[in-house]
């Protein structure tokens, strides 16, 4: 059975990224979804001078082992200011330290929600462009603009980005 790996890139017990990615795992039929929290991965903030001073992070290499052991990798990404989570971009510091080809190539499906209605567009190309950098392989992006509207009671509401999203799932699924 193939394993997917989902990650929503928050740090908030109601993260509504999280939500999404493993709503969009969930489409997928005869799969072992593992749904992965940051807040499993307590690691101080990144610096040279913290690398040097505390060495490799052991959480690191936990999340770099749940990365290498998976077939697929659904990661929603939060939004704060037009870019990655602090504790997000901190991980990514962290790990590519230790392994730079952090993706391992995995067939990834990008999303990214918001409550507003870009849907946190601006964070979701940019991990597009920069993630292949890390070993990414990239098969599809998808913004689901302003969550609270268009998604309730673990339903995407609008027909047509729910119809977008699963044909992006679908060419996923084919590629793991």
């Amino acid at each position: 059975m193939k394993k997917i790996l989902t990650l929503g890139a928050s740090t908030s017990k109601n993260s509504i990224n999280k939500q999404l990615a493993y709503w969009a795992a969930n489409q997928i039929e005869n799969v072992q979804i593992q749904l992965l929290d940051l807040n499993e991965f307590d690691l101080p903030l990144y610096s040279v001078d913290n690398e040097k001073r505390l060495g490799e992070q052991k959480a690191c290499q936990k999340f770099l082992d749940k990365i290498r052991t998976s077939d697929g990798i659904i990661i929603s990404m939060a939004e704060h200011n037009g870019s990655y989570t602090a504790a997000f971009k901190n991980i990514l510091d962290w790990t590519t330290r230790i392994e730079k080809n952090l993706w391992h190539g995995k067939p990834m499906l990008i999303l990214a929600t918001s409550p507003g209605a870009r849907g946190a567009y601006t964070v979701l190309k940019s991990a597009a462009l920069s993630f292949p950098h890390f070993g990414a392989n990239v098969i599809e992006t998808f913004s689901l603009p302003s969550f609270y509207e268009n998604f309730k009671d673990d339903k995407i509401l609008d027909e047509g980005l729910k119809r977008d999203l699963l044909s992006k799932i679908e060419k996923f699924k084919d590629s793991i």
